[in-house]
């Protein structure tokens, strides 16, 4: 089997050559309506090759596959053996998590997952609403862009993986493709992690697909509007107004700050930018961080704690919103709305508003959809 076309005339364009007949076929620019075809000129014996298209897969963190031990030891064990997410040195940190982590943390872990699991679809939440996402960014670029682009979704941890979506993309004819981790906020820990699978991924591949990456797009216009209308939607449905809205990041070391991490700075603009577009006072809104794990200083203040500094100065009526999640998981459905609720109402808060993450929006997919339109420039339309 022969890749190089050695037997063509010196004097002929090697692009043609390469094109699809457009007699048998072939559209204006040489792509075939069929799903794949050998090219023109080719041995008999040349692979099929797909017609081409422009590929956009959007990235979220995982899920485990279930909240049993083995499962959830499975999915903990990849997350936290991330040395993005946890950069001890593995001769520190992987007895520790092997011997001691593992051995407890799938138990406790796994019950929080049992009390959120959509058990009509078996899945947890955070797959639920990334598969409607995807459903949904899909249609509306189909719809502008017809049947050039492949739309799908991986995952960091678990399943389905980068590598076999990258795969998929490939075998489809995507010779083009965009990533997109779900990540309005730029961290080393979530972003980066994320750009690294995906470039492991492509080392895979013997014809490597052209590929751009999306950056952090927690400034965007559209995706502080979509902000913005769910809070706004979310205080329209109660009978006494917040007398805070507490904006709660994931946390992050502090030393990744002065590492160079920009997440700290991003999260502060996240608020400063909502703030501003609700058009309300600086003493209406504040910002923290949750889900600190380990020995080390996060980011502060905890959220666990301020919620309830907020109820000892007299803040009985508080709102929750989650900026740094692009769906609702186990951080906002358990941890917010148990554990940081609990926090608020034992320290004497008497009204707690969690405001759901923007999810399968239409505002939401509006905003994704904007960002993806902006790097697609030059690929498509």
């Amino acid at each position: 089997m022969c890749l190089r076309y050695s037997s063509l005339k010196p004097d002929r364009d090697p692009g043609k050559d390469v094109m699809f007949d457009s007699k048998r076929g072939g559209s204006k620019d040489g792509l075939s309506s069929a799903a794949a075809r050998r090219p023109t000129h080719a041995p008999a014996d040349h692979p099929k090759i797909p017609a081409e298209k422009v590929g956009i897969l959007l990235a979220n963190l995982g899920t485990p596959d279930n909240y049993d031990y083995w499962s959830m030891r499975r999915y903990l064990n990849e997350f936290l053996s991330d040395k993005r997410v946890i950069d001890y040195s593995p001769w520190i940190w992987q007895p520790i998590l092997q011997l001691v982590v593992l051995t407890k943390r799938p138990f406790s872990s796994g019950e929080a997952y049992k009390s959120i699991w959509n058990n009509e679809a078996g899945e947890s939440p955070l797959m639920t609403i990334t598969k409607s996402q995807t459903i949904k960014v899909r249609e509306a670029l189909e719809a502008s862009f017809g049947s050039e682009v492949v739309v799908d979704f991986c995952m960091r941890y678990g399943s389905p993986s980068t590598k076999s979506k990258v795969r998929e993309m490939v075998d489809k004819g995507c010779r083009k493709i965009l990533f997109f981790p779900l990540y309005p906020q730029y961290s080393g820990a979530t972003s980066a992690t994320a750009n690294d699978h995906f470039f492991r991924a492509l080392m895979d591949e013997k014809w490597q697909p052209q590929v751009r990456t999306v950056p952090a797009y927690f400034d965007r216009p559209s995706y502080i509007g979509a902000l913005a209308a769910s809070v706004e939607r979310g205080y329209a449905a109660l009978e006494h107004k917040p007398d805070v809205l507490v904006c709660s990041y994931h946390g992050v070391p502090t030393r990744y700050l002065t590492e160079g991490d920009p997440y700290y700075c991003q999260c502060l603009k996240t608020t400063r930018l909502l703030k501003e577009r609700l058009g309300w006072a600086d003493d209406r809104i504040t910002t923290t961080f949750q889900s600190r794990f380990g020995p080390e200083e996060w980011l502060q203040p905890y959220t666990v704690e301020e919620v309830a500094r907020l109820a000892e100065r007299g803040k009985k009526r508080i709102a929750v919103i989650a900026p740094a999640f692009s769906a609702d998981c186990i951080e906002t459905l358990e941890e917010i709305n148990e554990e940081i609720r609990e926090s608020f109402e034992e320290a004497g808060g008497e009204e707690f508003t969690y405001i759901p993450c923007l999810n399968d929006d239409d505002q939401h997919i509006e905003a994704l959809c904007d960002v993806i339109r902006a790097h697609l420039r030059g690929w498509l339309g």
